[in-house]
């Protein structure tokens, strides 16, 4: 066997400046198991003694000292298998005991594997550390009888201080001998010297869950890679002041790095400053600063009862308790505790199929230490307390009946019949159904189209302010109350929040936003997504606008702005806006389906709220819309799933959601790498779902065969639109199958789910609950789909050939136009003479109920298209009518039917048009009724009109 043959494993990867934000978990497994494979290969090699493979053998042992060199630095950050153990491992392949080696090595991978390194207490198994573990031939029966038996779960702690080795191994048996057998969790330490690698530590290793920054220490790490400078400028860093600050400083410069990359970690100082002179705003990040500490007992607790903080699921565990009670049920609910199901002759596979424990936590109750959705005051509230906590909102409420209903509490809560909201024309259809309940008149905002892609963008920004300036100048301004976006999109493309409400806020300063952030709850836990989250984004504009920095540079903006032509609208249009900081208020509101992307039952959603106004203007409405929506017998087993969901994300969700994207990652590598899968198909890059004038930057895709992985962070902190890594959109236009066809064919033959298509296109959605051996299994689909298909065009004939050939142009294009939101009909317009376009959509909805004001057309015979074509008047829709792709309401009541809206119904070629009947046709509105609703119209501009007729 020779180097060629070796082609799985990629060199290039050694170099540290190949280390980036998404791979480095990835890099260290990978290197882990090489190791261990060839190991066992070079151990086999050896005995057999054949010398036609010493080749190999020189080849195996120049790429494990190259491996041995790349884990080195990286192992100094987490404690298993850390840097005793890799050195033993080391020492056995440069003495050439390649048994040894390969024992060693196939024992530390397995572990790590199945995290049986979780279960192992060093303490109790008399061990100094995991290299320990590689000194025998086989573990005793008593390692694994505690293997086994261990049930608490296990963390780590970094310590950053420039220990000595000799005074980070007193310092880890100092905090080893304080564990008590009762004690809810055990965790070992793990020690960074730098400021930068105690940075690297945190992003690398997910297991830290708490930080003590002792003392202080130098701020460049000996290692150099890539990452430092992706993390220097995510985190915004001014190196040279923090290199050269003083100690106490650079200890709470490290706190804001540490808590900027990881809001969820416990943080500690320790310190020989006076610790009065630090308490308060400086250390604010700190749970507890401790001065001079010796006695590590009272840190050893505190890093306990905090990580318990984040562990403790109050509902959840109420729920449990409850459920093991005997309770008399003289209650709703007979199927509680499994009552009408075990005494059942006919149901009884029903318990068997979901297990009776979901019974007995069954209830309607709301006492006995169980609480009330409606009102909570005890576990439901805190529970929703711990979210908000984890979400980064000032408050947070549970959602047992999905986003849609999320988004209509919020809606209704805060809009008033009358006020003018602005939202997406290509919106998830509870937008326009919640501006009906409210009674608020929309204006409908054009996403910037790809036509290519059979799919929209998202709303451009100089779109916005387009609108907002029209109504000022309208006199309108005082009645527009929000801003609604979806943000991610479901395709993937993501908003800059901050960007967006800074300069939104600039010309209204009372704005509120509602951010449907039903597809990215899991946002929150990635560094780098975390910035373009609505709940991050208000916070930093709260902490902005209180900065008297901040106050100064729009002093300065303010007077050169002044002084050219404030008046014009082109000035406010193609600048960069700043907020006046005493009159801009954050009224922040986020909506998350928690089931789509994070651990939570089906319809289990959450609404965030971080409005500085909620108190005095908003609480006491909220309360009534959350009334309204919500049931007074919600589902417990989603509530609990919630409160259960946080735990997660608080523990482990940075690590779950930063292995997804290093998944989603590998997907893109793998696909774009692979010569006739990508003869196929096509993974979409940010060149082509985000026009060049919103990047700035200049990204174009995350990789690309030639030059291999480009940085994000810069593209992150500066584009107006970025791609989320987790949406892997599929174009799969060259295999002559649409994309409903290809879900299909994916679901009926290979039992592989997905959700959104496009005319040319599909989406894979790489979530928390992925795993390699998931797309593995895709990228072989993938692979056997292009085997046949490439055998088919060898084999088949030129008229089959020729058919092909057609649906392939069908397909990449001769593509339906996209066609943006028409207008509302003048009868529907708030005012039949308005310059603004906001329609009056709860008028057309409910007149659309008798069904004597609507006349029925179809698409399928051309007559819908011919009268919009040959009527005098204009064609109106009576209906939502929303087809499935691309998901969202291409006519709502009250729309003006055009052409290219028509012609795009036409050339769609879908099963699902929810609305539309095609025994009946189209809903439109008679020509009578619109001509009834445009006297009425007339009338209200000219009330003398109506007296004129009688």
């Amino acid at each position: 066997m020779h180097e060629q043959e070796y082609h799985y494993f990629d060199f290039n990867s050694l170099d540290p400046s190949n280390v980036a934000l998404y791979n480095a978990t990835r890099l260290r497994t990978d290197n882990w198991h090489f190791l261990r494979d060839n190991a066992r290969r070079l151990s086999r090699i050896i005995k057999s003694g054949t010398p036609a493979e010493q080749s190999e053998v020189m080849w195996i042992t120049d790429a494990c000292t190259e491996v041995f060199s790349f884990l080195r630095p990286l192992e100094e950050f987490f404690v298993f298998p850390g840097s005793p153990a890799l050195e033993q491992v080391s020492q056995s392949f440069a003495s050439k005991r390649y048994e040894d080696f390969a024992r060693q090595s196939i024992r530390l991978v397995r572990m790590l594997s199945n995290g049986q390194y979780r279960k192992l207490d060093l303490t109790e198994s008399r061990l100094t550390d995991y290299g320990d573990l590689l000194n025998v031939a086989k573990l005793s029966e008593e390692i694994h009888t505690r293997i086994r038996q261990e049930k608490r779960p296990y963390f780590q702690v970094l310590v950053v201080d420039d220990l000595a080795e000799i005074e980070a191994k007193d310092l880890r048996r100092q905090l080893r001998d304080l564990r008590r057998a009762d004690d809810l969790f055990f965790y070992e330490v793990v020690v960074a010297r730098t400021y930068e690698d105690a940075l690297l530590a945190v992003l690398m290793n997910p297991d830290i869950q708490t930080c003590v920054v002792r003392y202080t220490c130098p701020f460049r790490s000996k290692k150099r890679f890539r990452l430092l400078e992706e993390l220097h400028s995510l985190l915004r860093h001014d190196v040279a002041k923090i290199e050269s600050s003083m100690p106490t400083d650079r200890s709470l410069m490290l706190g804001n790095s540490l808590h900027s990359l990881r809001p969820e970690l416990d943080l500690y100082m320790v310190t020989d400053a006076p610790v009065e002179s630090i308490v308060g705003e400086p250390s604010r990040v700190f749970r507890r600063a401790f001065y001079h500490m010796e006695n590590f007992q009272e840190l050893h607790l505190s890093i306990l009862k905090a990580v318990n903080e984040r562990y403790e699921t109050p509902f959840f565990n109420a729920l449990k308790k409850y459920s093991l009670k005997p309770t008399a049920m003289f209650h709703a609910l007979p199927i509680s505790h499994s009552a009408t199901i075990v005494r059942s002759h006919w149901i009884k596979d029903m318990g068997e199929f979901y297990g009776h424990k979901v019974f007995e936590a069954e209830t309607s109750a709301t006492t006995g230490g169980l609480d009330s959705l409606l009102q909570p005051s005890g576990s439901l509230r805190d529970s929703q307390q711990r979210a908000a906590r984890a979400f980064g909102a000032r408050r947070t409420y549970f959602v047992t009946n999905g986003t849609s209903t999320a988004n209509k509490i919020v809606m209704q809560a805060i809009n008033r019949p009358g006020d003018i909201v602005l939202l997406a024309h290509d919106c998830h259809k509870s937008h326009p159904y919640a501006v009906i309940l409210s009674g608020a008149f929309p204006i409908y905002l054009d996403a910037y189209p790809l036509p290519e892609y059979s799919m929209y963008g998202a709303v451009p920004l100089s779109e916005i302010k387009k609108r907002l300036l029209e109504l000022r100048a309208a006199g309108k301004l005082d009645r527009v109350r929000m801003l609604l976006l979806t943000n991610i999109t479901f395709d993937g493309i993501v908003y800059d929040p901050i960007r967006i409400m800074e300069e939104v806020l600039a010309i209204k300063p009372d704005m509120i936003f509602l951010w449907d952030e039903a597809w990215c709850a899991y946002a929150r836990f990635s560094p780098i997504l975390r910035r373009r989250t609505a709940m991050w984004s208000a916070a930093e504009l709260r902490k902005r606008f209180a900065d008297p920095k901040y106050r100064k540079r729009y002093a300065e903006w303010r007077s050169e702005f002044d002084a050219n032509e404030p008046s014009d609208d082109a000035n406010w249009l193609n600048q960069r806006l700043m907020p006046d900081p005493d009159e801009a208020r954050v009224r922040v509101y986020a909506t998350h389906s928690t089931h789509k992307t994070l651990t939570a039952l089906r319809q289990g959603s959450m609404i965030h709220v971080h409005d500085q106004d909620f108190e005095h203007h908003a609480r006491n409405a909220f309360n009534e819309s959350y009334m309204t929506h919500t049931s007074t017998s919600p589902n417990y087993q989603i509530l609990a799933s919630l409160d259960v969901g946080r735990r997660q994300v608080e523990l482990e969700g940075y690590d779950m959601v930063g292995r997804s994207i290093e998944l989603a990652m590998m997907l893109r590598e793998r696909i774009t790498a692979d010569p006739l899968i990508s003869k196929f198909f096509t993974v979409l890059a940010a060149k082509d779902m985000i026009h060049p004038e919103y990047r700035p930057s200049g990204l174009e895709e995350y990789f690309s065969n030639s030059d291999g992985w480009y940085r994000m962070d810069k593209a992150w902190l500066g584009d107006e639109f970025v791609l989320d890594p987790t949406r892997v959109t599929l174009h799969v236009g060259r295999t002559g199958l649409d994309g409903d066809a290809f879900k299909k064919l994916l679901m009926d033959r290979f039992d592989i789910q997905i959700n959104k298509t496009s005319r040319n296109s599909v989406l894979f959605m790489i979530h928390i609950g992925m795993t390699r051996g998931t797309i593995a299994h895709l990228i072989n689909v993938l692979s056997e789909i292009a085997i046949d298909l490439n055998d088919k065009l060898d084999r088949w004939s030129g008229v089959e050939l020729e058919v092909h050939r057609q649906r392939v142009f069908s397909l990449n294009e001769d593509l339906p136009p996209l066609p943006n939101f028409s207008h509302f009909h003048p009868a529907f317009l708030t005012s039949p003479d308005s310059t603004t376009p906001e329609g009056d959509l709860r008028r057309a909805f409910y007149r659309a109920y008798d069904d004597s004001a609507c006349d029925h057309l179809k698409i399928e015979d051309g007559s819908l298209l011919q009268a919009v074509e040959t009527d005098a008047d204009d064609v109106v829709s009576a209906a939502f009518i929303t087809p499935y792709p691309p998901g969202f309401p291409v006519l709502i009541p009250g729309q003006v039917i055009s052409r290219e809206i028509v012609q795009y119904l036409m050339a769609l070629d879908v099963q699902e048009i929810h609305g539309y009947e095609p025994t009946f046709g189209m809903r439109v509105f008679t020509p009578a009724v619109m001509a009834m609703e445009d006297e009425q119209a007339n009338a209200r501009r000219d009330p003398t009109l109506l007296a004129k007729k009688a």
